[in-house]
């Protein structure tokens, strides 16, 4: 028996100075999106007050920051960030990193505090 592939619809987007996110799921008490990081790029660093976030590492390899830690990511991995977790991730490699994120909680963008960011974003 074939598998049948069947695309799930979009349902909002955004491309960053660093990607793009696309959002595919929004339910009360979690969400799901889907981050490409471009090559050579990363992700501002940041927390989340009123969430936290579950990444499937699904094509692609970079950094990944948790706190204090800095630790290599590859395909296959997976991370769990805890609400107020300090974190970003960085495309080190030769393709799109790529990221299934299932956010559980408050799952609002507005849910973000930069720390630092390479495009002075607030």
């Amino acid at each position: 028996m074939k598998a049948v592939l069947k695309k799930t619809a979009m349902i909002d987007s955004d491309n960053r100075p660093w990607g793009r996110w696309e959002e595919y799921l929004n339910e009360t008490g979690y969400r799901v999106k889907r981050i490409v990081v471009n090559v050579g790029q990363r992700i501002s660093l940041q927390k989340h007050a009123q969430r936290a976030e579950h990444w499937v590492i699904v094509a692609g390899h970079g950094k990944f920051t948790l706190n204090d830690e800095v630790k290599p990511i590859h395909t296959g991995d997976a991370v769990m960030i805890p609400i107020g977790g300090i974190h970003r991730v960085e495309n080190d490699g030769t393709e799109d990193l790529i990221i299934i994120e299932t956010q559980l909680g408050v799952c609002i963008e507005e849910d973000i505090v930069r720390l630092q960011d390479d495009w002075n974003r607030k």
